[in-house]
Parts: structure tokens; C-alpha cells; sequence
């Protein structure tokens, strides 16, 4: 069963089939209880397909709630590979400290390590994988932001985008939109504006050869692919 345009009558960030095309609406074959209300459907595979109407309304409540506070006070994390480059792209954009790879312990909770850093909240691309950074920004008091998927478990997060959080169009597509109306709403770019760099600028680029290009943190959080 595929998602039914004419059931979406309210108007979305971009068009309905880019968020097909991306693959944002596919889930996983588990479905947790806390992302229950973001499923779409359950197809004959046993599939679990997300509402993009339910992540386009988030990506929004999302992106006015972050334009409340200073960029300084934003941190970005990803230990998932494919939300590197994606994520290092919306912190540079819009002036987030940005930190991709492994979560070093203690990077939010022990002022004497040398990345401790403390910001008021943390967007993260998978609550699996960035557990140690939710643990910490918990204990920290941190606000908590997560791309979530139907596998996910949102205990300690406080903020869901139901997405799918393994592909790499969809985290290029999410975090593009992100960084557009986080902008948007800080009134940086105008309501119905948009910003230079593409959702191929964002997304995660494989070789021809299968090595794989990794972003990295410049000293002003700025982000690079090599």
C-alpha cells in the first residue's frame, strides 16, 4: 500500500514526492510504542512507513523552538556516519557547534576534559547511536532534539522528527529543510526563502571506489568533505 497524496491536503515544505523520492517515510520492520503515533502504515512486508506529514510539522516546530536560542548554545552530534556530512552542514550554516564521530564521555558533563562544552541544547541524528550524548545532556539538563525512526526508542528525548535516520538522501533532505527554516525563522532568510547549498550539498558522498568521504569540523565550525 502506498502513501495516498490526496489523504495530504495541507501544504508542506516542498513537495510531497521529494520527500518520497528521499526516502524519508521508510521505516524499519520494527515499530516501538513511543513512534506508534508517527506510523503511517504497515505494509504486507512487514514495513513500517512514517507520516511525512507528521516530519514536515516537526521539522517546523522544530526550527522555531532551535531559533529561540543563541547558535552558541546549539550543539550538533552524529555518531551515524551518513548524518555527518548533514549535520556538519546545518552547524555551519547556522553557527552551531558541531561534533560527528564517537561522543567522547564526558564531553557534556566534565568540565575538565578538553572538548567539554556546554550548550543548552543538542540535536542528534539517532538516539541509538548518540546514546552517550543523550545520557549525558540528561544529566547535564540538556534539551534533547533527535532524528528518530520507527526502531527508535525516544526515552530522554524532547524533541522527535520521525524520519527515516539510515539513509543518506533522507538526513540530507531533513537537515536541509532544517537549516532552512531554523534561518527562516531567525528571520536570516526571508519566509519564502531559501539557502545557496542544495540537499546534494548536504548529503554524504560515496566514491565509485566504496571509500567514503567523511566531513570534519573546521575551527570555525565550519565543515568540510574531503
Amino acid at each position: 500500500m502506498a502513501i495516498n497524496e490526496d489523504e495530504i491536503t495541507e501544504e508542506l515544505l516542498i513537495g510531497l514526492d521529494e520527500y518520497l523520492a528521499a526516502g524519508v517515510h521508510i521505516g524499519t520492520r520494527i515499530g516501538t510504542n513511543t513512534m506508534k503515533k508517527f506510523i503511517y502504515l504497515i505494509r504486507s512486508d512487514g514495513l513500517y512507513v512514517l507520516d511525512v506529514r507528521a516530519t514536515d510539522k516537526r521539522i517546523r516546530t522544530v526550527a522555531k523552538f532551535i531559533s529561540r536560542y543563541e547558535p552558541t548554545k546549539v550543539a550538533v552530534f552524529s555518531t551515524r556516519q551518513y548524518g555527518q556530512v548533514p549535520s556538519n552542514r546545518l552547524a555551519k550554516q547556522c553557527g552551531f557547534r558541531s561534533i560527528p564521530g564517537r561522543v567522547i564521555p564526558g564531553t557534556l558533563t566534565n568540565p575538565q576534559i578538553k572538548g567539554y562544552i556546554e550548550p543548552e541544547v543538542i540535536i542528534l541524528t539517532d538516539p541509538r547511536a548518540d546514546k552517550q550524548a543523550i545520557k549525558e545532556a540528561n544529566n547535564a539538563g540538556i534539551v534533547v532534539v533527535a532524528l528518530c525512526d520507527t526502531d527508535n526508542e525516544t526515552r530522554g528525548v524532547d524533541l522527535v522528527i520521525p524520519t527515516n535516520n539510515k539513509g543518506r538522501r533522507s538526513l540530507a533532505l531533513v537537515y536541509w529543510l532544517l537549516t532552512r527554516e531554523i534561518l527562516r525563522a531567525r528571520g536570516e532568510i526571508p519566509p519564502d526563502g531559501t539557502i545557496p547549498q542544495t540537499v546534494e550539498d548536504f548529503t554524504f558522498k560515496v566514491l565509485p571506489s566504496n571509500m567514503q568521504i567523511r566531513a570534519r569540523e573546521e575551527p570555525a565550525e565550519t565543515a568540510i568533505e574531503e
